[in-house]
């Protein structure tokens, strides 16, 4: 009789094992993943995202960076300047994931770079700037480029009081200074005493502190500390505004661009995205840039 009770105990104990199994893949069968689930708060992008380049573009790229990254706890974008000529040679060297640049590209790095997309984010103006307390309120567009090759050097020369005009440009990295160069000096070279800054900030910080100078910065950059000449189109003073590069009347404006090597994907794609969004744009118009939206 023991042995039968042996066995019995020995059969319940296998029943019990037998249904535990069948209650935990059961289980498992319910909750496995069926392509629907929420995903858990928190889940979702991860990682470190490399942009670097124009400081026009800076503010824009540092403000969606913070609200991408609240959005995304996971993520981690860190967001450097130094130019446009910088951003396109980073993204295209792959030491940076998004170059960040305020004119096109050269036919020199098209060649050396031939993979790189640009996504247009923004239209920006350029703002001609002096010191507030400088009288002239506007120039043509050949006295801009006559202070900057150096034909007037005299603030009387072009409608002002008498007084040196101190001419402050970008350094040789800036997009703006490309495009400045392209568009305003229709290719003229620059006058020798020209002061040289490797920034907007730095220009405007320079122009505000210097009575006789002048400059340029994009129209994110312009504020109480400078001001903006309004610039003489058919006879017609246009100030630099968003309206007046939103309508086409400001003659100075051209895209900001962020350059990926190949199509934008992963992180760069999705921060790109963002910015191109509903959020991003706010971003935009709140610095002082038109939508592209």
């Amino acid at each position: 009789m023991a042995g039968l009770s042996s066995v019995r105990n020995d059969g319940a104990l296998l029943l019990v094992l037998a249904l535990l199994v069948v209650a935990v893949t059961f289980a498992a069968g319910c909750t496995a993943g069926t392509g629907d689930e929420t995903p858990a708060p928190g889940a979702g992008l991860s990682g470190t995202l490399s942009v670097t380049g124009s400081t026009t573009v800076l503010p824009i790229a540092q403000l969606a960076a913070e609200a991408f990254m609240a959005e995304n706890p996971g993520v981690d974008v860190q967001i450097g300047g130094g130019g446009s000529s910088v951003g396109i040679q980073a993204v295209g060297e792959g030491t940076a994931d998004i170059g960040m640049s305020s004119r096109d590209l050269k036919e020199t790095e098209k060649a050396e770079y031939p993979g790189l997309v640009g996504h247009t984010v923004a239209i920006d103006g350029i703002a001609v700037i002096v010191n507030p307390a400088n009288t002239v309120e506007s120039l043509t567009p050949d006295q801009v480029r006559g202070i900057y090759n150096g034909t007037y050097t005299a603030w009387d020369q072009v409608g002002g009081l008498d007084g040196e005009i101190v001419v402050v440009g970008r350094d040789s990295a800036s997009g703006t200074r490309e495009y400045f160069q392209e568009v305003v000096m229709q290719k003229d070279a620059f006058v020798e005493t020209q002061l040289e800054k490797n920034s907007n900030g730095a220009m405007a910080q320079t122009i505000a502190q210097t009575p006789g100078a002048i400059g340029y910065v994009g129209l994110g950059y312009l504020d109480n500390t400078v001001k903006g000449l309004s610039i003489v189109v058919n006879k017609t003073a246009v100030p630099p505004t968003v309206e007046t590069v939103k309508a086409g009347t400001y003659p100075f404006s051209r895209g900001v661009v962020m350059f990926t090597k190949g199509e934008a994907t992963g992180l760069a794609k999705a921060y790109i995205e963002f910015i191109l969004g509903p959020d991003g744009q706010a971003i935009v118009e709140e610095e002082g840039f038109v939508r592209v939206d």
